[in-house]
């Protein structure tokens, strides 16, 4: 297995960490007879030696005796070998071209197709073409490839299920390949193994188009009776990604019934790894794991396929959202998640049916409910009722208290306040008033608006209480002021003004909570009167924009605050040129001495400096041409400036009719503005609900 390990020259190689000395005692640990001993091996493999799927020359070095791990019986877990071979080889490069495919595949292997160990690890230096590391390692694999076709047939199953996506992929003799799993999957008894093909043919019939039929024949024979009903969901899955035409002409009822029955099957209690799980990489993986892997990646198949067939989508969460097995409701619940994030449409059905997962006694399912509930934001007020009968019937959850760490509000109640729903704030109010608040209270307050108003006085008196000079004071204080701004307290002003005159000059982001301190001020409008002498004073310092910002908002005279902006909008940094444009919009007409400035900065090569300048442009001057101009490249640069944009337009009304046509294209597009491969963030649909919402505003004329 190791035939010229020494001979190589590894403390000239390197991996994530420095020098490559320690990979030879990383290979050695791969064949350990220690259970232990393996899995830390190939936790460092996947943490150095390939960290984070880079490939360095002792990656590649790796690739021979890893090969020669693979084929020896004796040599135990070769299926993370395998796997890691994949990885290595680049296991997603679905993208590349057949031409480049074919060009790579004239590396020779030897006549078992196990590359010389030796030979191998001292190649890695002379790349001729130049095609970098990763198109080495996918050439490395490949020369070796002929390993997992010997290794379909493998004694241990585990292997064997490993072997075909790795075949697929990488060995460039697309009709033997094809011979190799038609073989193999007439003959296969192994459940697991059975999936593993099944998925390999899919991705060969995507990979090779010129030669799918014969692979999705042998799918939709599996999509059939006398199939088991696992099988068939798999070979369903498939062919809806490689032959849409050959589903059933409704699949949904049959894909719930198959599930069904699946469920029948399966047992009442999953059965967990086996093996010891040290504290490692590949360890805390395989914890995370669902308890139905298997069903998980069949639906997460099935719903990758189906992509933008939404109303199929919904329909399918449903029904499986309505099965009596809580197994297959929490795959269902993780499986909305990338459709909610990605697709617009209707889904009250759906989310509401997420809601009702919080009502049985499975813990499981109420958590996986509930954090995929916290990231919908408004979406989720079909479930709200659900929320707020949960956070009654178990007070203990509206706050989370961690093993180490500071305790934050429950994840339960986050999504409740998120949804804008006004039972929450009867909620917050408790915790409140309750021993335990935690510091990241406010931060739920602006999804609430106005109607937080009630939570007032115990944010005043919680604010008042902090010490002005402790290093956590921005952990403390930051939502706190922030809520307190989103309601436009009056009456906080005294608490609020006390902390840029009380805070030391070093304390810890010092800068950013006199900011904070100072919009806090600023909502509060003309209520904040009294804190018009230490705006005035702040002009002058490191925070002026801000101060200017707040300054108009409670007094209202441009000649004071004038000054300080046309300065940073002249001289400031790039930071503070946005700023200050953004402030000069909200002057309006009393603004029109920035005008040279603005169009100067509409010519900035930072996208958001013109954006800024541009919308400042418009409400100052009532310049649509050359604003909108402007607005339209940066819509289509990037979307991030649509909700600002799609805003500014809702404020305009009637006058903003130059960006209409974008608002209309924006509203009959099915995918979400930000919306990247299987969902982005949290925030992605709150923001990409608001653009839609700002849309239709400024299209019915502000």
């Amino acid at each position: 297995m190791f035939t010229g390990i020494d001979e190589v020259d590894w403390a000239s190689m390197r991996h994530a960490y420095g020098s490559a000395e320690d990979v030879p005692r990383l290979l050695r640990g791969l064949a350990s007879p220690d259970a232990a001993e393996r899995e830390t091996a190939l936790d460092g493999m996947y943490g150095a030696v390939h960290h984070q799927g880079d490939v360095y020359d002792s990656t590649l070095a790796c690739v021979p005796f890893l090969f020669a791990l693979a084929v020896r019986e004796e040599v135990p877990d070769r299926a993370g070998i395998v796997e890691l071979l994949v990885s290595i080889g680049g296991a997603d490069e679905e993208a590349e071209s057949e031409a480049e495919a074919d060009e790579e595949a004239e590396s020779e292997a030897g006549a078992d197709g196990v590359p010389d160990a030796a030979e191998g690890g001292e190649a890695e230096g002379g790349d001729a073409d130049g095609h970098g590391p990763h198109a080495m390692a996918r050439t490395a694999v490949r020369v070796g490839a002929g390993v997992f076709a010997l290794l379909l047939g493998d004694a241990d199953p585990a292997v064997r299920r490993a072997a075909p996506g790795a075949l697929v992929r990488f060995l460039d003799q697309p009709e033997r390949v094809l011979g190799l799993l038609r073989e193999r999957i007439t003959m296969e008894r192994d459940d697991r193994v059975l999936l593993a093909l099944t998925e390999s043919l899919g991705r060969f019939a995507r990979r090779h188009p010129h030669l799918a039929a014969g692979a999705v024949d042998l799918l939709v024979e599996r999509s059939a009776p006398p199939h088991g009903p696992g099988l068939r969901l798999a070979a369903l899955g498939q062919l809806a990604g490689c032959a849409p035409e050959r589903l059933p002409a409704d699949p949904v009822p049959v894909v719930l019934r198959l599930l069904d029955e699946r469920a029948a099957l399966r047992p009442a209690d999953p059965e967990e790894p086996g093996g010891p799980d040290p504290d490692t990489l590949v360890g805390r993986l395989r914890r995370l794991r669902p308890s139905d892997e298997e069903g998980s990646r069949l639906l997460r198949t099935l719903h990758t396929a189906l992509d933008d067939r939404v109303a199929d989508r919904i329909a399918l969460l449903s029904g499986q959202l309505g099965r009596p097995n809580p197994v297959d409701r929490c795959n269902a619940v993780w499986m909305s998640a990338g459709l909610f994030r990605t697709w617009r449409a209707d889904y009250t059905e759906p989310v509401g049916l997420v809601g009702a997962q919080l009502t049985g006694g499975d813990d499981r399912l109420r958590d996986a409910a509930v954090a995929v509930l916290e990231d919908l934001f408004e979406l989720a007020l079909p479930a709200a009722g659900h929320l707020h009968a949960l956070l009654t019937d178990r007070p203990e959850l509206r706050v989370h208290t961690w093993e180490r760490g500071v305790p934050t509000l429950g994840r339960p109640l986050r999504a409740l306040a998120r949804t804008g729903d006004p039972r929450a704030v009867g909620l917050l109010a408790e915790v409140l008033a309750g021993p335990v608040v935690p510091d990241d209270l406010g931060h739920v307050v602006p999804a609430l608006g106005r109607a937080a108003a009630p939570l007032a006085p115990a944010l005043r008196q919680r604010l008042a209480g902090l010490p002005l000079d402790a290093d956590d004071l921005y952990e403390r204080a930051g939502s706190t002021l922030r809520a307190l701004a989103v309601i436009g307290d009056a009456e906080a002003v005294p608490v609020v003004l006390r902390m840029p005159a009380g805070m030391p000059a070093g304390l810890r982001l010092r800068d950013s909570l006199v900011a904070a301190a100072f919009r806090a001020l600023g909502a509060a409008g003309a209520g904040a009167r009294e804190a018009i002498p230490a705006l005035r004073a702040a002009l002058r310092g490191g925070q002026g924009v801000v101060a200017a910002e707040a300054l108009w908002a409670v007094e209202g005279d441009p000649e004071a605050v004038l000054p300080v902006l046309l300065g940073e909008l002249d001289a400031g940094s790039g930071g503070a040129r946005r700023a200050a444009a953004e402030v000069l919009g909200r002057l309006g007409p009393a603004a029109r001495a920035a005008l040279p400035g603005l169009r100067r900065l509409t010519r900035s090569g930072d996208l958001w400096e013109r954006t800024a300048a541009a919308h400042a442009l418009w409400r100052v001057a009532g310049e649509p041409e050359t604003a909108a101009d402007v607005l339209r490249t940066a819509w289509a640069e990037s979307p991030y400036t649509r909700v600002p944009t799609a805003d500014l337009a809702a404020r305009l009304g009637p006058a903003a009719a130059p960006l209409h046509d974008l608002l209309r294209a924006e509203l009959a597009a099915p995918r979400r503005h930000r919306a990247g491969p299987g969902g982005h963030g949290s925030h992605d649909v709150h923001e990409d609900e608001r653009l839609l919402r700002s849309c239709r505003r400024a299209l019915a004329g502000g």
